[in-house]
């Protein structure tokens, strides 16, 4: 039989379990800490307690992002906030606990959002979201007016569309009456934590993703918004990631079960925050995640600076560490599209379609025998930074099968995060170890095909829990279970299995990535005309 007290001091609430038998007298604390992520498809709760033990989660889904014209994805911030009111309160179910057993929350979510507020906190029009990709023109613009250099040292990237600032230019020169009500801007996370606390405030890591945060220093750049003329008074305070800014407010807590005056820390983006689920904290850890895109995070201890802004640079959510990240558009959704396009009605297992077609594909020789897939298509940032690229299956024969199609299009995918790694070379960014996430790492073939073209040792960790994980680690480091996020990675994130290189493999993946490489700059007249 058990007892439980509810305890609260300092802001951090406990439970103590009494144990009767023969442990009778002794007391044990247990502590539970939320994570919650904003993704654009739902909102996931998970919480965790000081074991590091996943005890509940829960998924809300969101309504499917509208695309008025091509090339716009907007979101209504008011249905992230009844997801996560919902995917909180199914958590605490799931997990037969309550509000007052939650020590601390943390967020993760969605980056480069545009979420503009009017003087009392209402919405003023859909968020224009991360693949939002509408504001050529305001990069353009922007990038004239600042310096493409200049910008680039500045905030340590290139005028992209999908970052947040292009997004409040283009409403301000399109929707000139809209942009007259804005009072405040948040980023997807920091809106539902608004609505949970009332705090107006955002981590440097998701800031990093707005073009409007000078990296290397951590803080708003004043000549960026300057030539954005953009007024300091509407971005949100600034946190580092484990720092706590909030506590839930009467709203909040009658809104989703939880407990007034719980604290909240600032949270992170979710490249950071899945990062750090993952271990990735020190220099020289590095992270290989195939999901529907791709993305290669190495965390770095200085703001390492690639002057012709190939990856991106951002803070990272350890306090005093910052990452480069190169990203594939299209990295799982090549296979995806392969499925959907070409194997409706031929799929023999319906549970999961994806294990016959690696299935096939193992039976095939590395290198697929010099077929070469280009993964471009939805254009591409790491290295090109081209929207007008596009997707290519070179080297066909009559002699070529499915299988080989299916191989390649795996190599394809991994060659092109291995140009992450090309520049990470270049720039003197350490390597020691790659740990593989998404799909990528649940593939056996996926994972041998990434150790095979990156030439190293990969890792498989015991359990990837996502962007939801690394929000419970860092609300663990707020509500002191942890003294660090290096302390927290350490105790919580554990190897499972690793893949050594193929020796015979290697040198074929050499050739390839070669001539992979070859490919863009001879098809690049072809995409542009």
């Amino acid at each position: 039989m058990t007892t439980a007290i509810n305890i609260h001091g300092s802001g951090v609430f406990l439970l103590i379990v009494r144990e009767e038998g023969k442990n009778s007298g002794t007391e044990v604390m247990q502590m539970y800490v939320l994570g919650v992520d904003v993704g654009t498809g739902g909102t996931r709760a998970l919480i965790m307690n000081e074991q590091s033990r996943i005890v509940a989660s829960a998924i809300e889904e969101h309504e499917a992002f509208v695309s008025p014209n091509i090339g716009w994805a907007e979101q209504r911030p008011e249905d992230w906030w009844r997801a996560t009111k919902l995917a909180i309160r199914k958590a605490l179910a799931n997990g037969e606990l309550r509000g007052e057993q939650i020590s601390c929350v943390g967020f993760s979510g969605q980056m480069h959002g545009a979420v503009m507020l009017d003087n009392s906190g209402e919405v003023v029009r859909p968020a224009l979201i991360w693949c939002d990709v509408r504001t050529e023109k305001q990069c353009k613009d922007l990038t004239e007016r600042i310096g493409g250099e200049l910008l680039i040292r500045l905030t340590c990237n290139r005028a992209l569309p999908n970052f947040t600032l292009t997004k409040l230019l283009w409403t301000r020169e399109n929707e000139p009456e809209n942009w007259t009500r804005v009072r405040s801007i948040m980023l997807p996370k920091d809106y539902v934590r608004f609505r949970l606390t009332g705090e107006r405030a955002t981590d440097v890591a998701d800031a990093s993703g707005t073009l409007m945060l000078d990296v290397a220093k951590r803080d708003w750049s004043s000549e960026v918004l300057e030539a954005g003329q953009i007024d300091r008074s509407i971005l949100p305070h600034l946190y580092e990631s484990t720092e706590i800014c909030g506590k839930i407010s009467a709203a909040g807590a009658a809104d989703t079960g939880l407990v007034v005056g719980t604290p909240v820390v600032a949270g992170a983006g979710d490249q950071a925050a899945g990062a750090l689920g993952m271990g990735i904290a020190r220099p020289g850890s590095v992270s290989a995640t195939i999901g529907t895109s791709g993305v290669v995070f190495a965390a770095t201890d200085c703001p390492a600076l690639d002057p012709q802004g190939r990856l991106h640079t951002f803070c990272h959510a350890v306090p005093s560490r910052w990452h480069v990240m190169g990203v594939t558009q299209a990295a799982g959704l090549s296979l995806r599209w392969f499925r959907d396009r070409f194997m409706n009605g031929y799929i023999e297992d319906r549970r999961n379609p994806y294990e016959q077609l690696t299935a096939e594909a193992s039976t095939v020789a590395a290198g697929a025998d010099g077929l070469l897939w280009v993964p471009y298509l939805m254009g591409e940032r790491t290295p090109h930074l081209d929207p007008n690229a596009r997707g290519a299956l070179i080297g066909l024969t009559a002699s070529h099968t499915r299988a080989h199609v299916v191989r390649a299009i795996m190599e394809g995918v991994a060659f092109s995060l291995k140009d992450s790694f090309t520049i990470f070379h270049e720039m003197n960014v350490p390597v020691t170890s790659i740990r593989l996430g998404g799909g990528g790492a649940r593939s056996i073939l996926w994972r041998q095909i990434q150790a095979d073209v990156y030439a190293h040792e990969v890792e498989v960790l015991e359990a990837e829990e996502g962007a939801a994980f690394g929000a419970a680690i860092l609300a663990g480091v707020g509500a002191k279970i942890w003294p660090s996020a290096d302390a927290a990675c350490d105790s919580v994130v554990r190897v499972r299995d690793r893949v050594q290189p193929n020796d015979v493999s290697v040198p074929v993946m050499a050739a390839n990535y070669a001539a992979y490489r070859r490919i863009y700059p001879a098809m690049k007249s072809i995409f542009c005309a």
